[in-house]
């Protein structure tokens, strides 16, 4: 881990201070960098659908726990380049930069901002510079609707990318709707999101895809017949997670031998791990629907208190805290879905890699970097292909998204739905690494 000094950190955080003010709704700023802090941990979530063929990925491995930065790196200007004539593209980016979600969040705003700083330099859009707001949602559901709020109706931000959890997108969505200015979410991933209206869309694949992912592969490939179940009851995602797993799991002749459940944030696991030792007979391993925060401390306590099965989730593993807390030892035998970025050798995703590490000098931490990254250039080719930035126009460009490229994966969204079809990344944790064992698309996805 790099060691960055007391002093560096307290001064990044008085110039955010003095530039968002320090109320609990930090007023957006235009800036080169999104404000910095260490991380945290929480949630994900997230959309989509799917294709029904699998393809196979070359084995690689992600960072390990101890080359997470602690904080973001140092901005340049604190006003974002204005072209000639002084019109920008205003994208507004609210992320949970502090508290439970940063985790991940503060990964996914480093990908956007490596993006800004790309696109920028490039010559902008249609030759405008993107003029970025940032703000920190503290990981509180209240100040991003705040934060949502003034980006669309103080900055006039023409559109938005950010967060990575369902119950923060179905809270602030509606605000973006309503306005009519594109919101791209970058890591929610309940299918219901985009129910919100037909200006919200999804980078992610849905949590039907990824839950029918890691069923067919416990089920089909691992030849697992029976599980427990651990869920998450304070949150969307995990609750829509679950419930999908449940569906497919099932329906392909397996059985759940326990249905348990938790709260996010609860430190003591000791009832439920009871539970499971307690199952006559064992069952094959342990679906744990969980959030960042909470599950490298599931996994700690387990193997603690003597349950060595095989755990399962989604994407909300995929963050450092589940190396961290464990330990090497007790991370072994976790498997987990998640998008592509840092995993596999696809040209894209590597020539991400190298950019990111060149810009923050660490490799990205969580997935969530390379889907921050994809959602700014996904807004900028629609807008593109609009045109402009007219709203309604960028909106459909969007939405008429076929085959686009990114370091996340291929992304197009089938007539009529706003959630993308997508491969899901299937992980297993050994060796205090995340290793890719499988890109693969689910034979068959529940219904949203």
């Amino acid at each position: 881990m790099r060691s960055v000094s007391p002093l560096t950190i307290l001064s990044a955080l008085a110039l955010f201070a003095n530039a968002c003010g320090a109320p609990a709704a930090p007023a957006p700023t235009a800036a080169s960098a999104p404000p910095t802090a260490a991380p945290a941990a929480k949630p994900t979530t997230a959309p989509a659908a799917a294709p029904t063929t699998a393809a196979a990925a070359a084995p690689t491995t992600a960072p390990t726990a101890a080359a997470k930065p602690t904080t973001a790196p140092a901005a340049a200007p604190t006003t974002a380049p204005v072209a000639a004539g002084g019109k920008t593209v205003k994208i507004g980016f609210p992320y949970g930069i502090t508290g439970d979600l940063s985790s991940i969040e503060s990964e996914a705003a480093k990908g956007s901002q490596l993006a800004v700083k790309e696109i920028n330099a490039a010559g902008g859009i249609n030759g405008m510079q993107i003029e970025p707001f940032y703000a920190d949602t503290k990981s509180d559901i209240t100040t991003a609707t705040n934060v949502v709020t003034q980006m669309v109706e103080s900055n006039k931000v023409d559109a938005l990318v950010g967060l990575t959890d369902t119950s923060y997108m179905l809270a602030t969505g509606p605000v973006a709707q309503k306005a009519g200015v594109p919101f791209m979410d970058v890591g929610g991933t309940a299918p219901v999101i985009t129910s919100v209206g037909d200006y919200i869309f999804m980078l992610p694949f849905g949590d039907n895809t990824q839950a029918a992912a890691t069923a067919e592969f416990t089920y089909g490939k691992k030849g697992w017949r029976n599980a427990a179940m651990l869920m998450d009851t304070e949150w969307d995602y995990t609750k829509f997670l679950a419930k999908y797993f449940i569906a497919r799991f099932t329906e392909q002749g397996g059985k759940m031998l326990l249905e348990d459940t938790y709260k996010g944030g609860d430190k003591d696991f000791s009832a439920q791990m009871t539970k499971i030792k307690n199952l006559q007979p064992q069952p094959d391993f342990v679906f744990s629907s969980s959030n960042p925060d909470d599950i490298g401390t599931i996994v700690k306590q387990a193997r603690d208190q003597g349950v060595m099965l095989p755990i399962v989730g989604g994407d909300g593993y995929d963050t450092p805290l589940l190396l961290e807390i464990p330990g090497p030892e007790r991370s072994a035998n976790v498997f987990f879905s998640t998008h592509l970025g840092i995993y596999g050798d696809d040209p894209t995703a590597v020539k991400f890699r190298d950019a990111f590490k060149k810009e923050f000098n660490a490799e990205p931490q969580s997935v969530f970097a390379a889907l921050g990254y994809d959602g700014v250039n996904l807004v900028a080719d629609a807008m593109k292909r609009a045109g402009g930035i007219d709203h309604k126009a960028v909106r459909d460009a969007l939405a008429a998204t076929k085959g686009w490229k990114g370091a996340s994966g291929e992304i197009t969204y089938p007539a009529g739905d706003r959630i993308p079809s997508k491969s899901v990344a299937l992980i297993e944790v050994n060796s205090n690494k995340f290793n890719l064992l499988n890109v693969v698309v689910p034979e068959k996805i529940p219904e949203p």
